[in-house]
């Protein structure tokens, strides 16, 4: 996989969809403008309705299952990428929480970041 260079949009999202995705309490993706993300290989499709309405749209290895990219009708525009496949994540701390009515109790985002109840409202 290639991205054009290090983004400022990394997001914690604590939604029980990217916590059962993840297999962890909490998903953290780092987002991209849509087409400036490129793929080698094959990548299979899952897809689920959200909350809101929408589809939400996973792509994963078909020799592995670890999700390489996600993708949502609220922000079509945007790719994210969990921040766990980048081999020099250490530095990608999310600028966002969100879905944080979902949040276990024992979590803690620090107050350097947006906090957000549910989903970021535009």
């Amino acid at each position: 996989m290639t991205v054009p260079g290090p983004t400022k949009a990394v997001v914690a999202c604590h939604c029980t969809d990217c916590q059962k995705r993840s297999g962890a309490p909490f998903g953290v993706a780092a987002y991209y403008p849509h087409g400036e993300i490129e793929i080698e290989g094959a990548a299979r499709r899952f897809s689920r309705p959200t909350a809101a309405g929408g589809v939400f749209e996973q792509r994963f290895c078909p020799e592995c299952g670890v999700t390489v990219l996600m993708k949502g009708a609220k922000n079509p525009d945007v790719t994210g990428i969990p921040i766990g496949l980048f081999d020099d994540a250490h530095d990608m701390q999310p600028v966002r929480s969100v879905w944080e009515d979902r949040k276990h109790a024992w979590v803690e985002i620090t107050s350097a970041v947006q906090h957000f109840p549910r989903a970021r409202v535009d």
